[in-house]
């Protein structure tokens, strides 16, 4: 994949977000559970709102972050850092990725730097959590045998056939969707950011890894039928509060977060803390594939944009190549005798 953004602003899809924005006004409060985690964070009491009296989530917004998914097995039930850990983690994160040459981000195709794609050049939210699943065991379950057995009899059915046709690549690979695009949506590799839109009713996020734009009404009708399925799932919005809860069903068995089914069920929250500041937390439920459901969070930090367009497949030669490749080698193959 080329990596590089093109440098002009989304056309499209950014467009038609803008064309129904209201004016940009902040509101926030902090869940009890989140305030350990976010202690200098405090309410913006005089916040304005938007028309309709719900806090103002609008903006360009960073997810990058230096915490890993999982907590580290030699930390242990060790939550939380304390400050000085955090930003001694924090530097040490940020120098371990320089492994090749100054950023190259360690793809010595790429000088990822002049792009502004480095991680060092991102705006990274501090956080003290050692991980960004909360608990003491900051590890996503282990999968029932039933998942085991689904995820190793697909791995088998592909085995040997991985290039046989463009339907066989990942969903990444076809530019279809990326992992960190969620729901739940996680910090990118690199333009790990986000615009929040909203308007009477709806909710709008788009991507800029790779431009998907995901709306969510909240004007409470309910979910599609059952028999719909989707790769970002279908979702649907509500307020508690100062918080944005956001529930998302109907994925397909092919989106498989994290090995998991069609049954996936994921559950967001945004709670505006500060003006530069969204606490987003998610629940992952399967139970055709965890026996529990698990739970992150993430500070979100507000950055200036615009969001450029990820081309994902403008100038992509990657699959016709990797396939042609294929067919070269059995035609030798064929060719041996083989």
């Amino acid at each position: 994949m080329n990596p590089r953004p093109l440098i002009y602003p989304m056309l499209s899809a950014a467009a038609a977000l803008l064309a129904f924005a209201p004016g940009s006004t902040f509101a926030q409060a902090i869940p009890a559970a989140a305030k350990v985690a976010t202690a200098s964070s405090t309410p913006v009491k005089t916040a304005r709102r938007t028309a309709d009296g719900h806090p103002d989530l609008q903006g360009v917004w960073s997810t990058a972050s230096v915490i890993p998914l999982e907590r580290p097995k030699d930390l242990g039930d060790k939550e939380f850092f304390t400050k000085e850990e955090a930003a001694a983690y924090q530097k040490k994160s940020m120098a371990a990725r320089e492994v090749a040459a100054p950023g190259t981000y360690g793809d010595v195709h790429y000088n990822m730097a002049q792009f502004g794609l480095e991680k060092g050049q991102a705006h990274v939210a501090s956080s003290i959590r050692t991980s960004l699943i909360v608990g003491p065991n900051g590890q996503i379950p282990p999968m029932i045998p039933e998942a085991v057995q689904r995820n190793a009899a697909r791995a088998a059915a592909m085995k040997g056939h991985e290039f046989d046709g463009p339907e066989n690549r990942t969903l990444g690979e076809q530019c279809i969707m990326w992992p960190n695009e969620g729901p739940p949506m996680l910090p990118a590799g690199y333009n790990s950011n986000i615009q929040i839109v909203q308007s009477a009713g709806e909710v709008a996020i788009l991507q800029e890894m790779i431009h998907d734009v995901r709306v969510i009404p909240t004007d409470g009708r309910p979910h599609v039928a059952a028999n719909i399925r989707q790769w970002f799932g279908n979702s649907r919005g509500h307020w508690e509060g100062d918080t944005l809860v956001v529930d998302t069903t109907n994925f397909t068995s092919r989106t498989a977060f994290r090995g998991s089914s069609e049954n996936l069920h994921v559950v967001e929250r945004f709670t505006r803390q500060a003006d530069d500041r969204i606490l987003y937390q998610f629940t992952v439920d399967d139970p055709s594939t965890w026996a529990t459901a698990w739970s992150g969070e993430l500070p979100m930090t507000r950055i200036d944009g615009p969001l450029f367009e990820y081309a994902c497949h403008e100038g992509n030669y990657g699959m016709r190549n990797n396939l042609s490749g294929a067919r070269a080698e059995e035609k030798a193959a064929q060719a041996a005798g083989k």
